[in-house]
Formats: C-alpha cells, sequence, structure tokens
C-alpha cells in the first residue's frame, strides 16, 4: 500500500513565518495542557474506583479547576467539562 507524499513546504511571506512559529509553541503548550487534564482526570478516576472518598474529595476543587480552565483555553468544550464535572460529582456522591 502506498501512502500519499506529504508535501512539505516552506512559508513565502514573513506574517506566514511568524504564523508558523505562534501556531508551533502554541501546539506545544497545548499539548502540555490535554495531557495535564487527562492525568487530572485518570487520577481523579483512580480515586474513586479505589473507594478513596476522603482523597476524591481533596482532590475534587483541583480537577474541577483545571476542567473549567480547559474548557476556557478551548482544549474541550464547554459542555464537555460540564459532562466530566457532572460524571465525576455523580461517582464521588456514589460511593460517599
Amino acid at each position: 500500500m502506498r501512502y500519499p507524499v506529504i508535501c512539505k513546504r516552506m512559508a513565502n511571506t514573513l506574517s506566514a513565518l511568524k504564523r508558523m512559529r505562534q501556531t508551533k509553541r502554541k501546539t506545544v503548550i497545548n499539548r502540555l495542557r490535554k495531557s495535564r487534564l487527562r492525568h487530572q482526570i485518570r487520577s481523579m478516576r483512580r480515586l474513586l474506583a479505589s473507594k478513596d472518598t476522603k482523597g476524591a474529595s481533596d482532590a475534587l476543587p483541583a480537577t474541577f479547576s483545571l476542567i473549567d480552565r480547559s474548557a476556557r483555553w478551548g482544549i474541550i468544550k464547554q459542555n464537555t467539562a460540564a459532562r466530566y464535572k457532572s460524571r465525576l460529582t455523580a461517582r464521588l456522591k456514589a460511593i460517599a
């Protein structure tokens, strides 16, 4: 199976060069923010799975803060943030 050749072209104008630099920088930042969000949610889910009510309730404000910030930054959408928060709260109430 042959894969299509991806042509990497260089920008022609100064504004396009600047836009490439900005995009590269923002891509790194967004990737860091998204992985940080995923790690925080994953650790929260582990606490809930192990039925650690104290640890989960302590980690809840930090998790919610990070979810809200990620939605504000545009890493995830507002409804996705609301869904994450709703499900984490419901699971915390279930084990409490």
